[in-house]
């Protein structure tokens, strides 16, 4: 769809807004920069640079890199859940797709050395006032009710309880497998996902 600018409504959707060729390139150069460098690490000049457009269509698109790095993690977030409702529905319901969301991830990130984007990105922007914060609170809060509902499907007893303390396994576990050097931690941290399962 046509848009000369993006703005702040975009990322209140479950789904990835339609953007313009050179849109496209843009969000697609900055998605693959702001993750392998940092977001402080790579200005709009490089962006626009490798992207083969102007930093003036830049922000005739995006408005501010700050709503850019906000679509990237947007973008990032929508493909991610959509990827892991794929792969779990091939699960059967209960323990096993339970555990499921951790061997996802693992295989999700595998190829990805720099861990989790919303983790990096919130080191990065801290609490300030910034568009991309709203996206990371969401995408952190999808996660613990996925682990809640998944527990519920299971027939846990406490399910909440039980999905708020699988979640804390994972997102303990992607911030050790880098920031940690533990390469082992999301494996781990399903270890201990199954041990705290069988034993209630």
């Amino acid at each position: 769809m046509p848009r000369t600018s993006l703005d702040q409504t975009v990322l209140d959707r479950e789904e990835v807004p339609a953007l313009t060729p050179a849109g496209e390139r843009l969000l697609d150069v900055a998605s693959r920069l702001f993750y392998s460098h940092g977001i402080r690490a790579v200005g709009v000049d490089r962006v626009a640079a490798e992207a083969g457009t102007t930093k003036k269509t830049l922000y005739d698109i995006f408005g501010s890199k700050d709503l850019l790095v906000a679509l990237y993690l947007h973008r990032r977030g929508v493909r991610w859940r959509s990827h892991l409702t794929e792969r779990l529905a091939a699960r059967e319901p209960g323990t096993d797709r339970l555990l499921g969301v951790y061997d996802v991830i693992a295989e999700w990130h595998a190829d990805q050395d720099r861990g989790c984007a919303f983790v990096n990105a919130y080191a990065e922007i801290g609490t300030a006032d910034h568009p991309a914060l709203p996206v990371i609170r969401a995408d952190k809060a999808y996660m613990r009710e996925l682990f809640r509902r998944l527990a519920v499907e299971a027939g846990r007893a406490d399910a909440e309880r039980t999905g708020d303390t699988l979640h804390l396994l994972y997102e303990g576990a992607l911030v050790l497998s880098t920031a940690g050097a533990r390469p082992d931690a999301i494996s781990e941290a399903r270890r201990a996902a199954q041990d705290l399962l069988a034993r209630n």
